[in-house]
């Protein structure tokens, strides 16, 4: 077996970690993200000062569990963002995983090297998590299918903990049916199994019927990205059979959510990790490093008033979203940049990215990214976001698009 890529994995097995003998994902090889516990295994959040101090864990995730009894295999543990806390997919400790579908380019994070490792053919599926856009922003750089769930369907049970109140546990793949087996297996079971218990049970509502855009999310993106999207929404809408629908706006003024957002979430990284980083000096490379020292600064005060914006923009883009549409608007604002761009371009593309993510995360809706634009000769995810609970749903729309 040839040395792994340091930048992607940083365990890698053959497998690492077997699966069951048996079950509907049997010999799926599995790309974990180093947030998630892998039993005997330590836990790294992309930080080796984090590493170096972890014991070696004593059950899987609630996820990764799931995934093994159905059969998929741990091929490895994938390298991550600094504690998940970026969406570039840079690393200033292990490096940059390599992005195939833009060479050269970042591959987005902060689920970066399990998106580097599927879309190398190194994993079938890569499983991570899913915040602020940190499965959405790597499905669009990469060209891969991702999924964030409604928020809290999916247990985030054995997962690091970045900001509570938005994290989702969540998951890529090169192809919509891989992305549904695993959807299959995580997600609550249909209703005529019986009730779950849990947020975002499986639905049975009507077929989708509307595709709507809200024209003001979209002015958001990049001038070639804006220019690609009424294409890649009419061929995806008009062979489903959806009707188009223009939004004048879905209650939600993205620049101020933007940062309102980012302060609650800040509170909540700090309440999580703020004692250790502050503990440990040093210990964050330069980006990561001034993320957390805002995120120290966040009053008690500022976090109420954030948090009541992003509560209103939640339950507004919550009701423009009815049971039977999906709200269509790019994944990304633009393709991935260059790993050598200057770092204010970098900025740039990361505060309008983070103005399209951070709504969908704000209302907890299910989320599903589809390889379906190209800037440039360079891939860039179509949004594909429906109302609470429409997991399989948008599983199933996913896979009926593909043929």
């Amino acid at each position: 077996m040839e040395p792994a890529d340091t930048a992607v994995w940083r365990e890698k097995g053959d497998p690492l970690v077997p699966g069951a003998g048996d079950g509907p994902l049997r010999g799926l090889r599995l790309a974990v993200k180093d947030v998630h516990a892998v039993a005997g295994h330590r836990l790294g959040a992309g930080n080796p000062a984090w590493l170096a101090e972890a014991e070696p864990q004593r059950a899987h995730s609630r996820a990764v569990g799931a995934l093994l009894d159905a059969g998929a295999e741990v091929t490895g543990i994938a390298q991550t963002d600094e504690f998940a806390y970026s969406l570039n997919g840079t690393n200033a400790h292990y490096g940059t995983p390599p992005n195939p579908a833009a060479p050269g380019r970042v591959p987005g994070g902060s689920s970066s090297g399990p998106a580097s490792a599927v879309a190398r053919g190194e994993a079938d599926a890569g499983l991570g998590s899913d915040t602020a856009g940190s499965i959405r922003v790597p499905a669009s750089y990469c060209g891969l299918y991702g999924m964030r769930p409604t928020h809290g369907a999916v247990p985030t049970t054995g997962m690091l903990p970045l900001a509570p109140s938005f994290d989702t546990v969540a998951w890529l793949a090169r192809d919509a049916r891989t992305l549904a087996r695993l959807g299959d297996v995580l997600l609550p079971a249909h209703p005529a199994a019986g009730p779950t218990g849990l947020a975002g049970a499986a639905d049975s509502g009507p077929p989708f019927r509307t595709a709507l855009i809200a024209a003001d999310l979209v002015a958001l993106a990049e001038p070639g990205v804006r220019e690609a999207f009424p294409r890649a929404a009419a061929e995806l809408a008009e062979p489903a059979g959806l009707r188009i629908e223009y939004l004048p706006s879905p209650g939600i003024d993205p620049v101020s959510l933007a940062t309102a957002f980012a302060t609650a979430q800040g509170a909540e990284v700090w309440e999580c990790d703020g004692a250790w980083v502050s503990a440990h000096p040093g210990a964050l490379g330069p980006g990561i490093g001034a993320r957390f020292a805002r995120a120290s600064e966040v009053t008690a005060e500022r976090r109420a008033a954030a948090e009541g914006v992003v509560q209103r923009a939640g339950r507004a883009l919550r009701a423009a979203v009815p049971e039977d549409a999906v709200l269509l608007l790019p994944a990304a604002a633009g393709p991935a940049p260059l790993v050598d761009e200057p770092p204010e371009r970098k900025a740039a593309l990361r505060t309008a990215t983070f103005r399209l993510t951070c709504p969908v995360s704000s209302a907890g809706l299910p989320c599903l990214v589809l390889p379906r634009m190209s800037v440039a000769g360079l891939p860039v995810g179509l949004a594909v976001v429906a109302a609470h609970g429409a997991d399989r749903r948008l599983l199933e729309f996913a896979q009926a698009c593909v043929g």
